[in-house]
């Protein structure tokens, strides 16, 4: 039995993806900043809900410690928990726009990957999904092609990028663990007021595939539903 744990799990790409996983049959733990709106996800689902605030360290070690305490190990994370920030003109933006993007998208990743760490290793075949997207890639962002070219959204982007370089930097130095990012792509959840033209099934497709690999899988890899992502 696969246990996977998701922060930001109660709504869109994070409870899709739990959805999901019950169905394949792993055992799965929710995580969710609402302690309301978790449990009510959690108990629509049939999964466990356990409250975390990736921006609080107090908050993830208590995540940690209650994991620790029912499941005994994860064999995934997937950090999920991401905000957009603020919608203002780039000139307006300040530092604390950008630390508290970058606190939840970054720093949060960091908190949560260290606090369950400990758990991760206890499995035989550990693996941690980080959500990024698209929007952090300098290929996909310079592509007239693609839409990432013409969103203008300075610490989400630089947020995620952030993301994607740390989980290449994880892959290399967390060992015996399987470290990949994501990107689900332009995905109709409340990040965009629902404007994107794929679902959440959809957007789900590269965050599925990572956690249900088996062992062997590489590491080190920034992928969608198509396929890898190039890396410049």
């Amino acid at each position: 039995m696969t246990t996977t744990f998701i922060t930001g799990a109660n709504k869109g790409l994070g409870r899709e993806t739990a959805r999901r996983l019950l169905d394949l049959g792993h055992t799965v733990i929710m995580g969710a900043r609402d302690p309301e709106r978790g449990a009510e996800a959690a108990a629509a689902l049939g999964a466990r809900f356990v409250r975390v605030d990736v921006t609080d360290e107090a908050s993830v070690t208590a995540a940690a410690a209650d994991v620790a305490a029912h499941e005994g190990a994860i064999d995934v994370l997937v950090n999920n928990a991401g905000i957009t920030g603020p919608h203002a003109e780039p000139a307006d933006l300040t530092a604390a726009d950008a630390l508290a993007v970058f606190d939840v998208n970054l720093f949060g990743v960091i908190r949560t990957t260290r606090a369950f760490l400990p758990l991760l290793r206890r499995s035989p075949d550990p693996v941690i999904v980080n959500v990024s997207s698209g929007m952090g890639s300098l290929a996909l962002t310079h592509d007239p092609s693609r839409a990432e070219s013409s969103v203008v959204a300075p610490l989400y982007t630089a947020s995620k990028a952030a993301l994607t370089m740390l989980t290449t930097q994880y892959a290399r130095g967390l060992e015996g663990i399987r470290v990949n990012a994501v990107d689900p792509g332009y995905t109709a959840t409340d990040l965009n007021a629902h404007s994107g033209p794929q679902s959440v099934t959809e957007g789900t497709d590269a965050i599925v595939l990572l956690a249900t690999e088996g062992p062997g899988a590489g590491s080190g890899r920034f992928i969608d539903r198509n396929g890898p992502i190039a890396w410049s």
